[in-house]
């Protein structure tokens, strides 16, 4: 596609050549030759822009010899058109080229900076298996207000999966927020209770302190979860954010909904309610996948949400990476590429497990469900709740 966009040039000069004598001599090619430059401006360096404003030019001035017309000024009128706008489409490229240095340098320093935001988590922590995405809604964007972190503690390893609400650089300030209370207390703190406690002091104090954090309809959807340092139990404690999946290799599903709905993050006023840690078990081979709201609130052009559960279920990916990179590639197809909201996404396997050999598994291919196995229910079912 791009290369043929910019081969229009050419074929606006020879479609202009045709026009002309294909057609009565009061007819004329030169819109098509004044296209050309204009066309080049936007998609070539200023010498081919030069070279294709000449290239017109001369075309023009071809034509009008060979129809040897009576009317000369017509024919000179044509001529300068051409003229004209080659030198126009030299001051747009100049401009164009401008832009464009100004939008690499923005894209350079949005991308340094969700570097130092969102560091790439360590690619294994013990037997854990850690991969993550950020996939931002609007193309050439690199940063935003969907955020995820992973810290290995004293208490196991610890992750952060969450999306602040609104967008710009108050979202990108609180992500800051989020993730430094984060870091601190998942070192410091005993439970995920205290953690989520944390976490909320620390956007309410922001809050009142700088104006530009939202104080009455801020807040921040998230799951904080917690694996325990022998692997085997997953403890969650969810403040209003899309529940994670656990993915087992046999291509059973589990959705990990939280027994008592919790409000976000930063809406402690509106009431306090104690945070709940539900354990669920973690056998190996398993894989924790959490997300951001972009990933459900992708539609197809009927207007159908993305359901993650039933496009993975029966399923299987040899690594976090390989599941990511599928995951976000479907919700790219289901929508069309139009997604409306950024996504983050954060995948943690438990060991390597078991997984298919290469090409071995067709749904994975044709994006075939199948139900999950009873062992399959009862290891993603069990699920014990601690006050």
């Amino acid at each position: 596609m791009v290369r043929t966009g910019r081969r229009l040039p050419t074929v606006l000069i020879v479609a202009g050549v045709v026009f002309d004598l294909l057609t009565p001599v009061h007819y004329t090619g030169t819109p098509f030759l004044s296209a050309a430059p204009l066309v080049a401006a936007t998609l070539h360096s200023l010498r081919a822009t030069a070279v294709t404003g000449l290239a017109a030019v001369a075309t023009a001035t071809g034509l009008a010899v060979r129809q040897r017309t009576a009317d000369t000024g017509e024919a000179v009128s044509e001529i300068l058109t051409v003229v004209v706008v080659s030198l126009l489409a030299l001051g747009i490229n100049r401009v164009a080229h401008h832009s464009d240095q100004k939008l690499a340098s923005a894209r350079g320093i949005a991308e340094t900076a969700q570097r130092a935001v969102l560091p790439a988590p360590p690619a294994r922590i013990g037997g854990l298996r850690v991969a993550a995405r950020y996939v931002a809604a609007q193309a050439g964007a690199r940063i935003g207000g969907d955020l995820y972190g992973v810290q290995d503690t004293p208490y196991g390893v610890r992750v952060v999966v969450g999306d602040v609400r609104g967008k710009g650089l108050e979202a990108v300030e609180a992500v800051a927020v989020v993730l430094g209370a984060f870091r601190e207390a998942a070192e410091q703190e005993g439970s995920l209770e205290r953690v989520a406690v944390r976490l909320e002091r620390a956007l309410q104090r922001e809050g009142a302190r700088r104006a530009n954090l939202d104080q009455v309809e801020g807040f921040t959807t998230a799951v904080l979860a917690e694996i325990s340092p022998d692997d085997s139990v997953l403890r969650l404690v969810n403040r209003g954010h899309p529940p994670p999946l656990l993915l087992h290799p046999d291509g059973g599903i589990g959705e990990a909904h939280p027994a008592v709905p919790a409000l976000p993050l930063g809406m402690g006023d509106l009431g306090m309610w104690p945070d709940r840690v539900e354990e669920w078990e973690f056998p190996a081979g398993s894989t924790l996948l959490l997300f951001t709201d972009g990933v459900t609130e992708a539609r197809d052009a009927d207007g159908v949400f993305y359901d993650p559960r039933t496009r993975l279920t029966g399923r299987q990916f040899r690594s976090p990476e390989t599941l990511l990179d599928v995951l976000v590639m479907d919700v790219a197809r289901h929508s069309g590429g139009r997604t409306a909201d950024d996504m983050a996404l954060l995948a943690i396997r438990h060991g390597d497990g078991p997984h298919p050999a290469a090409g071995a598994s067709s749904s994975a291919a044709t994006g075939a469900t199948a139900a999950p196995t009873a062992a399959a229910q009862k290891a993603v079912g069990t699920v014990r709740s601690r006050p």
